[in-house]
């Protein structure tokens, strides 16, 4: 799976969220690589330019229909997140999709473990690289950590990945 090894402390007035992998890190060959498989298109957006379809702005990835968009500077958390928002979808709906792909908890909680079973098909990033990045930036989970989420207390994501088809490991 490729799991990347953990990185260092983050110095102390530093915010933990600035040590996330982004995607210029890994470059865009092997995401854009691993979203075609599953029909999705990424496009690698110029430095400084907006980001179309970036729910959150600033770097963070923005997805319109079935096309991911993002910059050097974005998270491949983030990268992950939105193309997963769209593979949770039922394939007709993706289309339609610009900026805001849900509002359900289900499909959020999907999306969230789908991401991490898709990092773990990037070499460059690996399943227990991007957990401790969910952590870094701030996703909170009842048990206190991505991994324990995933690991422990994920049955509803799974069930619904599997429902439709997607990839539980």
């Amino acid at each position: 799976m490729g799991d990347h090894p953990a990185g260092a402390a983050t110095p102390p007035g530093t915010d933990p969220a600035d040590a996330v992998l982004r995607v210029g890190e890994i470059g865009f060959d092997e995401p854009r690589t691993l979203l075609a498989r599953h029909g999705l298109e990424l496009v690698a957006i110029a430095d400084g330019e907006a980001i179309p379809g970036s729910f959150w702005g600033d770097t963070e990835a923005g997805i319109i229909g079935t096309t991911v968009y993002a910059r050097a500077d974005t998270p491949v958390h983030s990268l992950l997140h939105e193309a997963c928002h769209l593979l949770v979808l039922p394939e007709e709906k993706r289309a339609l999709v610009h900026t805001d792909a849900t509002d359900s908890i289900e499909e959020e909680d999907a999306t969230c473990y789908l991401q991490i079973v898709l990092a773990g098909h990037l070499p460059s990033v690996g399943s227990a690289r991007l957990m401790e990045d969910m952590d870094r930036w701030g996703y909170t989970y009842r048990l206190g950590s991505t991994r324990a989420w995933f690991e422990h207390d994920a049955a509803e994501a799974q069930a619904f990945l599997r429902a439709r088809g997607l990839p539980v490991g």
